[in-house]
């Protein structure tokens, strides 16, 4: 991996680097992917099922797309009973972690007969999107669904493409079962998303879409989000590492490895105090690579996005690290719980040098759908607060109102708004 010292230039032209990532500069496939989600949009089924035999090989009809209670069967008795035990111990972590987070309507009342308060409401209907092809995970369907069904969502639908063969991975089917998903439909891409934000014939239209994709499902979320709500327009995975003399080099090559495996475009980066650890992590990587599968993948992402960071001190290297607001940044370092109260920006911080990513991807509860592209600056995790809205509440009564309403038709009138201002008044006109 290459190595660098970090100054003003070299974070500045990093960044740029990482940037180039986002799905933002995905311009060039916004055209062809409008026109997939307008065809949805005004033809329904017929549209996604042309769409479907294109790009996926299969022919499905309204009798077909709908994932039958047999099949589900069927995938139960595929899937190998030591990833059903495991997919069930992860529920039982990730849905204790969410429920945590749920949050009930308040109401405050006071004695001049004001009542104000928050009303919390689940959302009705979401739709899960869950990769399909060659890439199957089996965690991203736990780790969107299972919030939504602690918040409380009503209904929950998952679409996903299907296989040459018109069928759905089994892993992925017991997964959707086992987190609570009401329906599965087997259509993917573009035309997925298009369905669930509009509706079809047989696809009912959601009030939010979440879950990863590819270029194409990226930018028709980003097309439908207005007429339905979206979780976030993800860009390729990411970790950082911030580490001092105290990690060890091998732990350290592991974990950046294992997100440099999963995408071409995914970011590995070590920022660190040491020099000596940089010259060890670097060569722990090469020899990683020398037996690890995947390779070429992991090759390329380190080439393209892979960095060793060599700052002056610990300071400079949280300041790295708060500067690039990683995905993933785990802390390895001789006071890592001190460390953590300095970072403020990072999508999941993974404290010492046994809990590594993969520990947060599969099993330990917290949610592994983050912000990335430097959007943990302002973006949080997948939560259950994703999935519930909230209405403020407002009661006054006449004897509450009276002593205020001159002031409420001041501030009407400044603004030139007199039928505002009216609207208070006429309920003091006979006075």
């Amino acid at each position: 991996m290459r190595i660098v010292k970090v100054n003003e230039d070299s974070i500045a032209d990093i960044l740029n680097d990482l940037l180039k990532r986002s799905p933002n500069h995905y311009e060039g496939y916004e055209e062809q992917v409008n026109a997939i989600v307008n065809d949805v949009k005004a033809r329904g089924d017929e549209a996604v099922f042309e769409y479907t035999e294109k790009f996926d090989g299969t022919k499905l009809t309204a009798d077909t797309v709908l994932v039958t209670e047999a099949e589900i069967e069927e995938a139960y008795e595929k899937v190998e009973p030591k990833l059903l035990d495991v997919i069930k111990k992860a529920i039982v972590n990730i849905r204790d972690f969410h429920q945590k987070q749920k949050q009930n309507s308040w109401f405050d009342t006071q004695e001049n007969g004001v009542l104000l308060g928050q009303k919390v409401t689940p959302l009705a209907r979401c739709g899960v999107y869950v990769p399909g092809g060659k890439a199957v995970y089996p965690s991203s369907v736990l780790m969107n669904i299972v919030p939504a069904h602690v918040a409380g969502v009503k209904e929950i639908i998952m679409v996903t493409p299907p296989g040459r063969d018109g069928k759905v991975n089994p892993n992925t089917l017991v997964a959707a079962k086992e987190a609570g998903a009401q329906r599965v439909y087997k259509v993917g891409g573009a035309q997925a998303i298009a369905a669930l934000a509009f509706g079809t014939e047989t696809i009912p239209k959601v009030d939010k879409i979440v879950g990863p994709g590819n270029i194409y499902v990226a930018l028709a979320k980003k097309a439908v989000y207005g007429n339905v709500s979206i979780d976030s327009i993800a860009g390729p995975s990411e970790i950082l590492v911030l580490a001092d003399d105290s990690a060890n080099p091998r732990y350290v090559a592991a974990d950046l490895l294992s997100q440099a495996e999963h995408d071409e475009m995914a970011s590995a980066i070590l920022v660190t105090t040491s020099e000596t650890l940089a010259k060890q992590v670097s060569e722990e990587v090469d020899g990683f690579l020398k037996k690890l599968s995947r390779t070429e993948i992991m090759q390329k992402s380190l080439d393209s996005f892979g960095y060793i960071l060599i700052a002056k001190d610990l300071k400079e290297a949280v300041d790295v690290a708060n500067s690039i607001a990683s995905e993933h940044l785990e802390i390895m370092t001789e006071n890592p719980f001190d460390v953590m109260t300095r970072i403020e920006n990072a999508g999941a911080i993974f404290i010492g040098q046994y809990s590594c990513e993969p520990l947060g991807d599969y099993f330990a509860g917290p949610n592994h759908v983050l912000p990335t592209n430097g959007t943990a600056r302002f973006f949080s995790p997948l939560s259950v607060d994703d999935f519930i809205k909230k209405s403020s509440v407002i009661y006054y009564s006449r004897e509450a109102l009276e002593p205020v309403h001159r002031d409420i038709e001041t501030f009407a009138e400044q603004e030139e708004l007199t039928a505002h201002a009216n609207s208070i008044k006429v309920r003091f006109e006979n006075e």
